[in-house]
């Protein structure tokens, strides 16, 4: 006979052993440590238990206090659980709900997402939800009313799931604005984050819990066991130099499919999961039900179906991106499987723990290469997982749109004094730097928009009463900020809809664009005929054959982390006992007799001469953004010696050089090319920074509040009319206000984000230290050769890339067939 628990979480231990369940010791501890007041930082990973870890403390308050378990109407949230994903706050809704009532805590739980319902939104405005699951812009949404105040009254913990999204963009840092306001509301407030491994945990706990930086880190279970097995050429020499798609694997990842009841299918970009979906539908014997497709562009519901297919064990196969990275828990997965290279150490951590989300099983992914040097990749990845390696995400400092999107929040949210929000801002860790210069550039932007801007009433967005509060006054402006409130921006998307009715998801209009009515195209698993593109509104009908091209969007790419970058170049001198790097030799022999190995310590560097000109190769493994900026510098640094035309190409491996006209090139001079020396004068001068910062204006001038939404039953801007009215306000602001905090901020962005110069310079100091091996092959090698493709793809030509890629990889695995072996 069991005994029953006693103690004081003895309710919640026996509702755990009601279920055949024991309460884990991090679990325990998250409770003790929340009922003594304490805030702080759980780290786990994924299907340990960390939402009943979170969720106990505040249950067991309830239990202990009658008061506390019953709902009073119009108090608001007692419980608010912020979440990244929408997907994932509907999971995590119901799961709380039936603990509540299973725990007879009187609690109404809600949803506030942009996917919620009418009802939930109904009882999160009128306060009648006990727990409210959210998203960090609908947490901004309500701090703008007025009622802001009464309406977090009651409001006694914040869990923050899935830390580790939020951490390292500005959507975090809106977050950190938000917590710094219900603390203020509610200064007795608790907050929890819940974080899988990350590199940087306790950076992770500053910026999460500023105001107490000695709160615990609750380290929850050991890491499930991941097996990391990889789908290894059938022969040597089987699979391609460069490429990214990986179609040429499909029978043999079709055979593992079948091999299991359930698998989930993970491509890095949205174009390759329709390739793949379209490609497995062609040959896919079951029911077209049992095979679906998820990613971001697709419609709710669509996305929904799959999940639920997902979740009542009825699906075979479902084929995404990372919209299915996080938290979803789908006991029925079986087996994952990583088409192409996963980019980072704890991607494939987290996809891999998507399979057997069962008590005591392993976590299991089959990577599929899609070229040969992948392969490396799959062997740095194991290896770093095996050394607890993980990558680290730097929190965002000092971002100003996001400041002044969220002055304007609380300008409508009841008003704020100056002085008081300033303190209160600078308590969090984004802008603890913050100087009262830039804040009160803030506020006179909020104000009238800067000094070239306050003429016109449009930028006019709040105002300072005689009592010295801002508030904003004019109703067209608060519907519009509402609309505009949050981080996340997009391009011109175009949202496809059924001519009868139903939708499917939203394309770029760059895509459309080049589209014609009567023309196929492939969006959602489906082949679509266009038949007419109204506004930003694309109208279709299915096709009943015929191919057409794959939905493309622009900035799919995914850089190599530094930490497994590290790791690969690791392998080229020590490869260890991988399967991966024993498959992979005759390719690295190939490269060792041609040219040589890079490796740590060593800066490899090839010459090479074509028909094309010639080509500087560079291999410093420093990624994808490090190496554009390198390459610029070069190019800048190198025509000031000799009058040249330059192009360069670069991938996470390396950069591409190519020069129109032959010039010298020795040890000496490649030194002086990547000398730290003036690298910040030569940055800006080698790369259009002018063009670079337009862009990234462009973004900055949305999440600030400067480009409106369109309202309510108006035609949606084209991408066309965004990118002008962007574009005028950045010349204007140039002109007449060149010290405008955003243009400040679009250089800052474009150095530290796009060009990663802090990156450059700490690369470019390693450079300094290794040796140089400059070699001079006498033909492509298996190093230069997918920067040699990717060069490619800009070029006219009747021929494709992929064909032109074969093409000139046979010639090449011709030449070195003897090397081979």
């Amino acid at each position: 006979m069991t005994a029953t628990p006693r103690g004081w979480d003895a309710r919640l231990s026996a509702w755990f052993q009601a279920r055949g369940w024991k309460p884990a010791v991090f679990q325990r501890e998250t409770w003790r440590r929340y009922l003594a007041g304490e805030s702080g930082l759980l780290h786990t990973p994924t299907g340990s238990g960390k939402t009943l870890a979170a969720f106990g403390g505040p249950l067991l308050e309830a239990l202990a206090d009658p008061a506390l378990a019953l709902p009073v109407a119009g108090a608001g949230p007692r419980v608010l659980w912020v979440t990244p994903l929408r997907a994932l706050a509907a999971d995590t809704a119901l799961a709380l709900a039936q603990t509540a009532h299973e725990m007879e805590v009187d609690w109404t739980v809600a949803l506030r997402t942009g996917d919620a319902s009418a009802r939930d939104k109904r009882l999160a405005r009128q306060g009648k939800a006990d727990v409210l699951v959210i998203t960090p812009e609908s947490l901004a949404l309500l701090l703008s009313y007025a009622d802001a105040s009464q309406r977090f009254r009651a409001l006694r913990c914040v869990v923050v799931d899935e830390w580790h999204e939020l951490l390292g963009n500005k959507r975090g840092v809106l977050l950190q604005l938000c917590l710094a306001r219900l603390r203020r509301l509610s200064p007795a407030l608790r907050t929890w984050g819940l974080s899988a491994t990350l590199g940087n945990l306790e950076e992770a706990r500053a910026v999460l819990l500023p105001h107490a930086p000695d709160s615990p880190l609750v380290a929850g279970a050991a890491p499930r066991k991941v097996v990391i097995s990889t789908l290894l050429p059938e022969r040597s020499g089987a699979l391609p130099w460069a490429g990214h798609l990986g179609l040429s694997q499909l029978p043999r990842v079709f055979k593992r499919l079948f091999d299991v009841r359930t698998s989930l299918l993970f491509t890095n970009t949205r174009a390759q999961a329709e390739l793949w979906h379209r490609a497995l539908e062609s040959i896919w014997p079951e029911a077209a039900s049992t095979l679906a497709l998820h990613h971001g562009s697709l419609d709710p519901k669509l996305r929904a179906q799959a999940e639920q297919g997902l979740r009542d064990g009825v699906m075979r196969c479902v084929v995404a991106t990372s919209s299915l990275d996080l938290g979803v828990d789908f006991p029925a997965v079986d087996q994952v499987l990583q088409i192409g290279s996963p980019k980072g150490v704890a991607r494939l951590l987290q996809r891999a723990g998507r399979a057997r989300h069962r008590p005591g099983e392993s976590g299991h992914v089959i990577c599929v290469p899609a070229q040969a040097l992948e392969l490396i990749e799959y062997a740095a990845a194991r290896q770093a997982i095996a050394r607890g390696a993980i990558e680290s995400r730097p929190p965002p400092r000092g971002s100003l749109d996001v400041l002044a999107q969220h002055a304007v929040t609380l300008a409508l949210g009841g008003g704020f004094n100056a002085a008081e929000l300033y303190e209160e801002v600078r308590g969090t860790h984004a802008y603890a730097a913050l100087d009262t210069a830039s804040w009160q550039a803030v506020l006179d932007f909020i104000v009238q928009g800067g000094r070239a801007l306050e003429n016109y009433p449009e930028f006019r967005r709040v105002q300072r009463d005689d009592d010295g509060c801002y508030r904003v006054h004019d109703r067209r402006i608060a519907l519009r900020h509402r609309l505009s409130i949050g981080t996340i921006t997009a391009d011109g998307a175009v949202s496809v809809k059924y001519l009868r009715g139903g939708g499917l998801g939203a394309v770029e209009e760059g895509f459309l664009a080049r589209l014609r009515p009567g023309d196929h195209f492939q969006f959602a698993g489906r082949t679509l005929e266009l038949v007419r593109l109204e506004g930003m509104t694309a109208y279709v009908r299915r096709a009943k054959g015929g191919k057409g091209p794959v939905a493309t969007w622009q900035g799919g790419r995914m850089p190599l982390s530094t930490q497994l970058a590290s790791e690969v170049e690791s392998l080229f001198t020590h490869p260890g006992r991988h399967a991966e790097m024993r498959a992979v030799e005759p390719l690295l022999r190939i490269q060792r007799s041609a040219s040589g190995l890079p490796g740590p310590g060593r800066l490899l560097a090839e010459r090479i001469v074509t028909r094309r000109g010639m080509h500087l190769f560079l291999f410093p493994f420093a990624g994808r953004a490090v190496h554009e900026g390198m390459a610029a510098m070069i190019a800048l640094r190198w025509g000031r010696r000799q009058a040249n035309t330059f192009s360069y190409t670069v991938n996470d491996y390396g950069l591409m050089l190519t020069l129109a006209e032959p010039a010298e090139l020795d040890d000496a001079l490649l030194r002086e090319w990547l000398s730290p020396e003036q690298m910040d004068v030569d940055l800006r001068s080698g790369v259009n920074l002018g063009e670079l910062a337009r862009r990234q204006f462009r973004e900055i001038a949305r999440v600030a509040g400067l480009l409106t939404p369109s309202l309510p039953g108006r035609a949606a801007r084209s991408l066309r009319q965004v990118q002008a009215s962007s574009g005028l306000l950045f010349d204007v602001l140039r002109r007449y206000d060149p010290d405008h905090l955003l243009l400040a901020q679009a250089e800052r962005e474009v150095l530290e984000i796009q060009l990663e110069a802090p990156r450059l310079l700490a690369a470019l100091h390693d450079c300094a230290t290794r040796s140089l091996d400059l070699r001079a092959p006498r033909a492509l090698t298996p190093l230069s050769f997918p920067l040699w493709t990717e060069s490619l793809r800009g070029q006219l030509s009747t021929e494709t890339w992929q064909a032109r890629v074969r093409r000139a990889a046979a010639q090449l695995e011709k030449r070195y067939a003897r090397i081979a072996g």
